[in-house]
């Protein structure tokens, strides 16, 4: 659970950078959830999916990051298996554990969602290396807060 901080009065600027933000991500899921379906996948798979492309992970640990039961998780990890996406493992450091994986096919797939995704790339490359770098600090800034 995260913990809210007592905010101070906002003025405009932050206002309008927080409702730019928002108004990213929105763009972001609604394009997310647009590629998954033409994958026949919902956006909770496709980004379970992208998860386990990076690294496999076991069930309690996916749940925490998607933010849902593991149960949940369960019921999404069925369905990627049974479309050969994903396979459960024993973990090597804890054979009593098990981990989700992406197979071949799922992290190709996973790449091809990522790589669909245009909505931020066209406006990303009007801006300079340098600009996208100082985007990119600056982002990294506000999620290690």
């Amino acid at each position: 659970m995260a913990t809210h901080k007592t905010t101070t009065p906002t003025d405009p600027l932050t206002l309008e950078v927080v409702d730019l933000i928002g108004t990213v991500v929105a763009r972001y899921y609604d394009e997310y959830e647009e590629a998954a379906a033409e994958h026949a996948l919902t956006g909770a798979q496709a980004r379970l999916l992208s998860l386990l492309s990076l690294e496999p992970l076991p069930m309690r640990r996916l749940a925490q990051k998607l933010r849902c039961e593991p149960s949940n998780v369960t019921g999404i990890v069925d369905r990627l298996e049974a479309r050969g996406l994903v396979e459960r493992r024993p973990d090597p450091k804890d054979r009593r554990v098990k981990l989700a994986a992406a197979t071949e096919e799922g992290r190709r797939l996973a790449r091809g969602l990522r790589e669909s995704l245009d909505f931020a790339r066209e406006p990303l490359a009007g801006l300079s290396r340098e600009e996208r770098e100082s985007l990119r600090d600056l982002l990294r800034r506000m999620l290690d807060t």
